[in-house]
Order: structure tokens, then C-alpha cells, then sequence
């Protein structure tokens, strides 16, 4: 099972030098992969009554896919993950070419993770519709697969029109991985069908084992191997570092491929806190630290 860390979007704000340290300092510790959150917009609550979103317009997010452009030159085995970014807000033949240019500069460094999202109020200002966007994530990942692979792309879909047209270059990936973040049995099933990995909302327990049943009952009726689906699990540290490694080990008893370690919410208030954290969970891990080299 790959370990990785989420980057704690939330906490670190805009401060590129943080971003830089985080990210070559976890390498440095031995995580495989950087995984990342994806908000375009936050919605003011002083506009929204009764706004109960986890985010809101004052919550920090570096965009994903600019941020890993700059990770990119600053790492050099680190896998980086989007989880999830937010599809059906996106235009997709542009996401493919912002998708394909971090691959290529990150050496094929890129596992692209995709999702249906939950704020409307950021799919109106970003000029897309909110009550269609399972339907048109489908579409979307057909089209990326094929700009990533083919020199000219025709499609005629449902809600896409390219008529001979393509990106250059192509990334290093041919195709780029796409996972899905799903917490419904609609997302399970579209796990199963189209991606190539996914990522549960439950931890090991019923649920799981009721969600990876759908995810592999859909792969099996697509004539697809359940086996060669990837599945990342989640572990939050909240400050019980026993807690985590009985976390992770519940996650590989059932099946994670991947796994990723987030310290967001755990009352770490700087960068060099949150990566003392990570530097215990990786020796409690087994992972293989290198020498701190400094800023």
C-alpha cells in the first residue's frame, strides 16, 4: 500500500515557500504522494442564509494543478494527486491541457483525481449546470482520455463537440490515471465502469464493504478486472498517533492500494508542525527518511 499526505490546503495559506518546503519535505520522508483538495470559489456566507458548507469564501485553496506545475520543478518522485478535482464545473478539453502540461513537466508524475463536487454556488458563477454533472462527468472523462492519447479528437456527444482538434503535446501518460471520488452507489458504479481507481468517503467497516461491492459488481459487468482498480483510503490525524497506525493498518486489511495521511484539523498552526507529524507517522510507518537538506 502507497502512503501519502494530503496537503493541508486550509492551513498553510498562501505562502509559496511553505508550499515548497512541504512538498520537498515530504518526499524527503518517504510518502509516495501528494494529494490535494480542489475549491475555485467559496461562497460568502453573509450572502448565502444558512450557508452550512465545510468551506467558505475566507477558507484557503491554492488551485491544484497550477500548484503541482510549481511542485513539479520542486520534487522529483513525488506522485501528485488531485482528490478530486471538481470536473463538471471545468471546461474539459481545457483541463485536459492544464492536465497533460503537469504531467509532462513532473516527468509523468500525475494521477488525476476527478469528482462530481457539492457547491452550486460554484458551479453558477464558474457557468455550469449543477443538476447534470454526473451524466456530463462521464462524457468528460472519455473526452480527456481520448485529447491525451489521439493527435486529432472528433466527438460528437451529448454536451462536447470537437471536430478535429487536439493538444500538443501529449502528456507522458497515455492516458493520465483518472480516479473518482464517490460517496453514492451512482459513483461506485461509475468507479467500477470508467476509472482507474477510486477513492471511498468510508472508512473500513459495512459501508466500505458494501460500496467496493457495487464498485466491482459495475467493473465485472463492463468486462473489466476489479482487481486492476486502485482504491485510496483516508486517515485523519487528530492527535493520537496510535490511532493512525491502527487507521492505516485497517485500510490495508481491506484492500487500499493507496492511502493518503491528513493533518488538516488537528490544531497545527505552521508548516514545520505539520511536517513533525508526518516525519513520526512515516517512521511509525516503516517509510524511508532521508537526511532533512534544509529550506
Amino acid at each position: 500500500m502507497q502512503i501519502g499526505v494530503v496537503f493541508p490546503q486550509t492551513e498553510l495559506g498562501g505562502d509559496p515557500v511553505a508550499v515548497r518546503a512541504y512538498g520537498q519535505r515530504v518526499e524527503e520522508l518517504g510518502f509516495a504522494h501528494l494529494l490535494a483538495y480542489d475549491h475555485v470559489l467559496g461562497a460568502d456566507p453573509a450572502v448565502h442564509t444558512g450557508w452550512a458548507g465545510p468551506y467558505d469564501i475566507d477558507t484557503t485553496f491554492h488551485e491544484p494543478l497550477v500548484m503541482f506545475g510549481f511542485l513539479a520543478a520542486a520534487t522529483t518522485t513525488l506522485e501528485l494527486v488531485t482528490g478530486v478535482i471538481v470536473l463538471p464545473q471545468r471546461q474539459t478539453a481545457l483541463v485536459a491541457k492544464q492536465a497533460a502540461e503537469v504531467d509532462l513537466l513532473s516527468g509523468g508524475r500525475l494521477r488525476f483525481g476527478v469528482g462530481l463536487g457539492w457547491n452550486a454556488v460554484e458551479y453558477e458563477a464558474l457557468g455550469e449546470q449543477f443538476d447534470n454533472r454526473g451524466r456530463r462527468s462521464e462524457e468528460q472523462i472519455a473526452l480527456l482520455r481520448d485529447l491525451w492519447t489521439q493527435r486529432s479528437v472528433t466527438m460528437d456527444g451529448r454536451y462536447h463537440r470537437v471536430t478535429g482538434a487536439g493538444i500538443a503535446p501529449l502528456p507522458v501518460q497515455r492516458p493520465i490515471p483518472v480516479w473518482i471520488g464517490a460517496a453514492v452507489p451512482r459513483g461506485y458504479a461509475r468507479a467500477g465502469r470508467l476509472a482507474d481507481g477510486w477513492f471511498p468517503m468510508h472508512p473500513p467497516g459495512p459501508r466500505l464493504d458494501e460500496a467496493k461491492a457495487i464498485v466491482e459488481a459495475a467493473a465485472r459487468e463492463a468486462g473489466r478486472d476489479p482487481d486492476r482498480i486502485g482504491m485510496e483510503g483516508r486517515v485523519n490525524f487528530q492527535g493520537d498517533h496510535d490511532r493512525v497506525t491502527a487507521d492505516i493498518d485497517a485500510w490495508a486489511a481491506a484492500g487500499a492500494t493507496h492511502l493518503s495521511v491528513n493533518t488538516m484539523g488537528a490544531g497545527l498552526r505552521t508548516v514545520d508542525e505539520h511536517l513533525a507529524v508526518l516525519e513520526a507517522i512515516a517512521v511509525r510507518a516503516g517509510l524511508q527518511l532521508e537526511a532533512h537538506q534544509g529550506p
